[in-house]
């Protein structure tokens, strides 16, 4: 499975990016998929993860209730919404995958990564 991740830039505070990831792979829809970001220095952190059949969802507490997780299985795609963006949300925001339908937060789980995409949270 190859990923990348695109839809970074620089964001006025309280924008609404959407991140896309694309994935390449025929059996892609039997991956486990999650968005981490990472500030330079600071360990990669979880930020939200979908299970392979859809049906079970996490968010880093931080971003509940802003922050959306999708996936389109059609088009071997993953979104991350984005709303009500902080500073603190500056990061560079990876892509991830795992085999599998169980969903996970650590790093550690997933095989694959996307190369990243930095959003800029301007103030």
């Amino acid at each position: 499975v190859q990923l990348q991740a695109s839809g970074g830039g620089l964001v006025t505070a309280g924008g609404s990016p959407r991140l896309s990831c694309t994935a390449s792979g025929p059996t892609f829809s039997a991956y486990s998929v999650g968005w981490f970001r990472q500030i330079p220095g600071n360990e990669r952190e979880f930020v939200a993860a979908l299970s392979g059949s859809g049906g079970r969802i996490y968010y880093e507490d931080s971003v509940k209730g802003r922050f959306t997780i999708s996936r389109d299985y059609a088009k071997n795609m993953v979104y991350l919404q984005m709303n009500s963006l902080k500073p603190e949300d500056t990061a560079v925001y990876y892509c991830a995958a795992r085999p599998g339908v169980t969903g996970a937060t650590p790093a550690t789980e997933y095989r694959y990564w996307g190369q990243g995409t930095l959003v800029t949270v301007s103030s």
